[in-house]
């Protein structure tokens, strides 16, 4: 990804603090997943987003003016700052209107879509949607030996954790292609390796169990929205019903509330005719 953007490669990875933020006590922390440098000490932040909360790219923005913000230091020149890159890697569709799978963002000029010049160009954000990406696989469109960031992606998209299912044709085909790729080859290994830990498995295990409770609550709240919007609808079904003279046990066959609801609903519209003729 760094590369199709003229971006030196990585290097060296250092785990950095993962924690940014925080200069007062109630000040909301940051909390990055992996954070890098690049050969020229360029400063990345790399999240794998498992489910949609719909405030990725606010929170992106966040994560990014933070990490950019922090190379700052007592007495040092703005001038000093260096491009902060944010890499966001999406188990889920960000962009429907688009069927590409890498999305990246800089800072354009309106009229001549230039970006900035090399010192200032500081912002660049990427967004891989997997499922893009798997699916256009599947149809054979990309050519992962030619492709060296469709080798990595695939090497991501052969375990589904939540379906306990490993993919044996991206498997084969990985097998494959690690022969050719030594990079990928030594990547496969240590996965596999990794895959042996019981502590590594326990963290796993753990993380995925916070995602998947995460999502139910988010549909618990959705499912409650929509079922006050029904009931609301019905109220206001009711109310007109009740207006144009209909009965009560008319009105309970069409919106399907009991007849006392009917009722309540009847007594606010009198008592609210009466406040206005008041």
């Amino acid at each position: 990804m760094l590369h199709r953007t003229g971006r030196n490669s990585i290097q060296d990875v250092a785990f950095m603090r993962q924690e940014v933020g925080g200069e007062y006590k109630d000040d909301m922390q940051s909390r990055l997943d992996i954070v890098v440098k690049t050969q020229d000490h360029q400063m990345i932040n790399i999240e794998i987003q498992l489910s949609n909360q719909h405030d990725v790219f606010k929170c992106t923005l966040f994560y990014w003016a933070q990490l950019y913000t922090s190379q700052l230091q007592k007495g040092m020149g703005y001038h000093k700052l260096l491009p902060t890159i944010t890499i966001n890697i999406c188990n889920f569709t960000l962009f429907p209107q688009t069927e590409y799978y890498h999305s990246t963002f800089h800072l354009y000029e309106d009229k001549t879509l230039k970006r900035l010049i090399i010192q200032d160009d500081a912002l660049e954000v990427h967004f891989i949607e997997m499922n893009k990406f798997l699916e256009q696989w599947y149809r054979g469109i990309l050519k992962p030996l030619d492709d060296i960031l469709a080798r990595w992606l695939l090497l991501l998209g052969m375990v589904d954790a939540r379906k306990k299912k490993v993919y044996d044709n991206i498997y084969c085909e990985l097998e494959e292609l690690a022969m050719k790729d030594e990079h990928l080859l030594q990547a496969f290994n240590v996965w596999e390796d990794l895959s042996l830990s019981h502590e590594d498995i326990i963290a796993y295990q753990s993380r995925l169990k916070y995602i998947l409770d995460e999502e139910a609550k988010l549909e618990d709240v959705k499912h409650m929205a929509e079922q006050k919007g029904i009931e609301k609808g019905k109220e206001e079904i009711s109310k007109n019903l009740l207006v144009d003279g209909m009965g009560i046990e008319f009105i309970c066959k069409i919106t399907g509330l009991s007849v006392e609801r009917i009722e309540e609903i009847k007594e606010r519209l009198i008592q609210t005719n009466e406040d206005k003729q008041r």
